[in-house]
């Protein structure tokens, strides 16, 4: 069966619709040279639609005005008359009439036509075509107009002899390729106001979906313009969909700003600009007293060359262990952390909590995985010691040369027990009798190890006027731990507080919401937050890294009048940190309008 060749007029919603696809599809066949854009004076549109049905094009030669489906445009290189013929530009034709121009080298294919770009010439379902069907002018190639509606059984009409008509079916696409769809809540959007996304992908025989690239989605957009989006989708098979766009404007009176915006919709872990925030006034954090206990800190030498007691001393109760180390043995070597029971009775050594990262190569990454770890775990071992006797209550994994590990353990002991930290080659036993015969290593004078009693800093905070900020790691708002190297005697002082745990209460913390601004460069880590009956250990930043005062990561909305946050300073990251408490109470109505349906 085969369709007559009558020009069609579509309707204005169906116009706008292929205006966009149209856009999108030019810049999909462009060549690597600078690309084409077209530009479509119309207001916004719908996006590319899977039920059009011919695509009309009205042009006439040397204009660049034209219309495509009743809907004006413009030509970036106009039809021309040469030699006779009425010729169209290749690319931006076939963008403009939704056709696909597969290609290898200076040869596309449209349809039944096949263009050598470089020879400038052409063959129609395999015949040569005459000398002049092909021209390149200006850099761009032309085809006869006739030849190209020949190509595409296309009709090709004109009333006057000069303005032309040009009816040609869209092009029927892969069959076996996936789809890829999607919708947006609204066509026109006000500055500031999220963009709900729908996607609806499919594949025609049901395979998988397994990947999704986005060309400029955004959740907002803040300044006023027309934006298009695309989406392109991959299935199980390796087989990609053609780009599926659409096209929005944002226009009007702004909803949000980017920081009420954030506050407002921000995912925990996400980070937002704040240009301010370092004028805002620092909260008072009264400390109180609350159960504490010591910090046996070991991180010098932080690169030990040879196997060796890096640091030891004796506990009685509720101890935490923190070790940072990195492997200058070149070879294979462990971390292990010794308890050897002091008392004339056997002791109980239990771990509470323990954190670790090993092993790995990335500095950055080793404090923020430890103390994920450490605030999920919940619990581990016993060990029982008779008098005199020495357990590991810690192994690390394997170290190759260069590589580190992060270790950070709660233990506690019925009893007292010397607990030492040692690096060994691969193949010495974590013994009593080898650690006697191993040397103490000594400090290398620019990292801390010593052991720092009231390792647990409890402060409270009433909230007054917002936004407010507290500062911690600085060693000025909040003082650096003092205590002494077990080893040498000396007195130490621990910048920054790594390993110090920070149970922050906050009052006054319902309709706030709070985050935290990395202050001295690279920060990844993490925290515990209790919110009313909500316990939530948040990874700060959700990805990459916090580097900027000005671009705070989210860490919670607050419900309860009462927020507790648990927080230890993460190895491997810089100090100081604020946390900065924002009002969020209603910004709900803020600019009239809130939107809570995101898929």
């Amino acid at each position: 069966m085969r369709f007559a060749r009558l020009p069609l007029s579509l309707s204005p919603l169906a116009a706008q619709r292929f205006r966009t696809r149209a856009l999108a599809l030019l810049g999909l066949l462009a060549p690597a040279a600078p690309a084409l854009t077209l530009t479509l004076a119309a207001p916004a549109a719908h996006a590319a639609q899977p039920l059009l049905g011919s695509v009309q094009l009205t042009f006439t030669p040397d204009d660049r005005a034209a219309y495509l489906n009743g809907t004006p445009t413009q030509w970036l290189a106009p039809p021309r008359l040469l030699g006779g013929r009425t010729m169209l530009p290749l690319r931006e034709t076939a963008a403009l009439l939704g056709q696909t121009m597969p290609g290898n080298g200076s040869v596309v294919q449209l349809a039944r036509l096949s263009i050598d770009t470089r020879a400038n010439t052409a063959a129609l379902a395999g015949v040569p075509q005459p000398a002049g069907t092909v021209a390149l002018v200006g850099g761009v190639t032309y085809v006869s107009a006739r030849t190209l509606a020949d190509a595409l059984n296309a009709n090709l009409t004109t009333d006057d002899g000069r303005t032309f008509t040009l009816t040609a079916l869209r092009d029927g696409g892969n069959p076996l390729i996936p789809q890829a769809r999607f919708s947006t809540d609204k066509t026109v959007y006000a500055p500031g106001e999220r963009v709900v996304y729908t996607e609806y992908p499919f594949d025609p025989d049901g395979a998988d979906i397994t990947a999704r690239k986005w060309n400029g989605r955004q959740e907002v957009f803040f300044q006023p313009g027309t934006y298009t989006i695309g989406l392109t989708v991959t299935n199980s098979r390796g087989l990609q969909s053609a780009p599926f766009t659409r096209t929005i404007r944002v226009e009007g009176t702004p909803i949000d700003t980017p920081l009420t915006y954030a506050l407002k919709y921000a995912q925990p872990g996400d980070a937002f600009p704040d240009p301010q925030i370092l004028t805002y006034p620092s909260a008072l954090a009264t400390p109180v007293e609350g159960p504490s206990y010591p910090l046996l800190f070991s991180d010098s030498p932080e690169v030990p060359d040879q196997s060796g007691i890096l640091y030891q001393d004796s506990v009685a109760g509720r101890a935490r262990l923190l070790a940072y180390h990195l492997n200058g043995l070149g070879k294979p070597a462990r971390l292990y952390v010794m308890a050897r029971n002091l008392e004339s009775r056997p002791v109980e050594v239990r771990t509470e909590r323990l954190g670790e990262t090993a092993p790995t190569r990335l500095e950055s990454i080793l404090g923020q995985v430890t103390l994920l770890e450490y605030f999920a775990s919940g619990g581990g071992t016993t060990l029982t010691l008779a008098p005199g006797q020495a357990a590991a209550v810690y192994a690390s994994p394997t170290l190759n040369p260069g590589s580190g590990v992060n270790v950070m353990q709660d233990l506690s002991t019925s009893g007292r027990v010397d607990l030492t930290f040692l690096i060994l080659e691969d193949g010495l036993p974590p013994t009593a009798q080898v650690a006697q015969q191993l040397p103490y290593l000594k400090p290398d004078g620019r990292h801390v190890r010593g052991t720092f009693p009231q390792a647990v800093r409890t402060l409270r905070v009433n909230l007054g006027a917002l936004p407010t900020r507290i500062v911690i790691g600085d060693g000025q708002v909040d003082p650096a731990l003092t205590g002494t190297d077990a080893l040498t005697g000396q007195g130490v002082r621990l910048a920054g507080n790594y390993g110090v745990l920070y149970d922050l209460e906050v009052n006054g913390a319902a309709g706030t919401a709070v985050a935290l601004s990395p202050r001295g460069g690279l920060y990844r880590g993490a925290m515990n937050i209790q919110d009313g009956p909500i316990t939530q250990t948040i990874k700060l930043p959700r990805t990459g890294n916090a580097l900027k005062p000005d671009e705070p990561v989210l860490l919670w909305r607050a419900q309860s009048d009462r927020l507790n946050i648990d927080f230890v300073p993460s190895s491997g990251s810089n100090l100081p940190i604020s946390l900065v408490f924002y009002r969020t109470r209603g910004l709900s109505g803020y600019g009239g309008i809130t939107k809570t349906y995101q898929p």
